[in-house]
């Protein structure tokens, strides 16, 4: 069996991975908090650790792994945009659009990660599914002194737990010092985070034993992975931003109601995402949703592409010059694979294995995707040593592994020309080939040339006719008025 090794965060260092039960692998990744559209940022921790739940099943079979990905659909934000439409004039209560939001939101979440070749989970909770799970998980903590209720809330104590701050390797007083944590009357100490606080009848709430009210961000995911994966469990996954306070109050939460387990034995962070290599803000004018880039015409394969590149442990800076290699990339792997259908029974490349169970370096995966590519070129091509269709189907599933390939070359065409025809623009070139072959004025068929490729299409002229393909920067709009 091939052996994997992961970056433990919490021991901060490589790690083999051993699984509880190899059976039955368990992996809980936090998702989102429900209220808009995933950010490219948001989009990472997806990409990355759906390539660990593709190497996870590759090496344990499919059915031996579990991956749960939750969603959040109780926050202050959701209330805050649902408050917002219904200011705006929009019908219904409070309630209703908080519902109609989320819906939307995971709606629009699925059709984005879709997009990004990202499997789905083997589960995906809604935090609103668990309410009793969580309202019993603090009851424990308040029944051995964990936490206390206090004016309709409930906080954790957090010095009650000896080992706050392991994961992010701070000291409480080192934190209390450089943070900025809310002061409250209710708080026995600066620390203390909130499992539980009231709402009134215009927030959604739960009724509790601490009264009417709604559940702290961080006892969700606690209160879901003990659900679904028990107290124990293989890996968690999430975002850098995330370690603190999100997964160490994670940890002292889930450790103080089950001191018997282990919670969670190897935790993996990916780092953040910058573009054009500064940090992704409003301000600055380089903040974009998944949406926002597949809008503008990239590809969803592109930018999983893009991510793939960096190590997951490093900061991730998007360029469009990384885009455009990307796509040319691409173009060239699908014209190698042609139309064979992806068959599950070809065995990946063993290289392309390696590197992803070396702590999921996708980057050297890549290079070695490359090279497997490039002994499967059809003939003719500068770079190619020969091919045939078993090479292709190779390399197609060697490529899954990484999510990649997963259409054929025909798909990948029609899905970069979003609709458009090109056909009509060839049988325009062509006709204005055949009439300079007579004229021999072949100005009007280099305009029109020109004009094709500033629009990023791909022309084939040969004696067998005109083709074109989209290329790289491909522009529909581009093409107007030169038919």
């Amino acid at each position: 069996m091939v052996t994997i090794r992961l970056h433990n965060s919490r021991t901060r260092a490589k790690e083999v991975f051993a699984p509880i039960d190899p059976q039955n692998v368990r992996v809980y990744v936090c998702g989102p908090t429900v209220y808009d559209r995933a950010h490219l940022g948001n989009a990472r921790p997806v990409v990355v650790f759906d390539t660990l739940f593709r190497l996870l099943r590759h090496v344990y079979g499919a059915g031996h792994v579990t991956y749960v990905r939750n969603f959040t659909d109780v926050d202050d934000k959701i209330n805050a945009t649902a408050l917002a439409r219904q200011q705006a004039g929009a019908a219904g209560t409070l309630e209703a659009l908080i519902a109609e939001r989320t819906e939307e939101t995971i709606r629009w979440y699925h059709e984005d990660m879709d997009a990004l070749g990202a499997l789905r989970p083997t589960h995906e909770p809604r935090a609103t599914g668990y309410i009793a799970e969580m309202i019993a998980m603090i009851a424990g903590l308040i029944a051995g002194g964990h936490a206390y209720s206090r004016d309709g809330h409930v906080l954790f104590r957090v010095r009650s737990f000896k080992d706050y701050g392991r994961l992010s390797g701070r000291s409480v007083d080192d934190m209390i010092a450089g943070a900025r944590v809310e002061v409250a009357p209710f708080k026995e100490d600066p620390m203390d985070f909130v499992l539980w606080k009231p709402s009134d009848d215009s927030l959604p709430g739960w009724e509790s034993p601490w009264g009417r009210g709604r559940p702290g961000w961080h006892i969700e995911c606690s209160a879901m992975s003990l659900a679904l994966l028990g107290a124990s469990f293989d890996i968690h996954g999430g975002g850098i931003d995330l370690q603190f306070p999100h997964h160490e109050n994670e940890v002292a939460q889930s450790c103080c109601a089950h001191p018997e387990a282990e919670f969670a034995r190897v935790w993996m962070h990916n780092e953040m995402l910058q573009v054009e290599g500064k940090k992704m803000s409003k301000s600055l004018g380089n903040f974009f949703t998944v949406r926002d880039l597949l809008g503008q015409g990239v590809p969803g394969e592109v930018i999983r592409f893009v991510f793939l590149g960096t190590h997951y442990g490093r900061p991730m800076d998007w360029t469009a010059e990384k885009a455009a290699q990307a796509e040319r990339t691409l173009d060239w792997l699908y014209s190698t694979v042609g139309d064979v259908p992806l068959q599950e029974e070809w065995t990946p490349n063993e290289k392309v294995v390696q590197a992803l169970a070396d702590n999921l370096n996708t980057s050297l995966a890549i290079t070695e995707l490359i090279e497997q590519a490039k002994s499967v070129l059809p003939k003719g091509h500068p770079s190619a040593d020969g091919s045939d269709e078993v090479g292709a189907l190779e390399l197609k599933r060697t490529a899954a592994l990484l999510g990649l390939l997963q259409s054929t070359e025909t798909e990948w065409k029609a899905t970069k020309l979003g609709g458009v025809d090109l056909a009509p623009y060839a049988a325009r070139l062509g006709a204005l080939r055949e009439a300079a072959m007579a004229s021999k004025d072949f100005a009007p068929v280099d305009a029109m040339k020109a004009a094709l490729v500033a629009a990023g299409v791909e022309v084939r002229m040969s004696k067998a006719g005109v083709e074109l393909l989209p290329g790289p920067g491909f522009d529909a709009a581009k093409l107007e008025g030169l038919v």
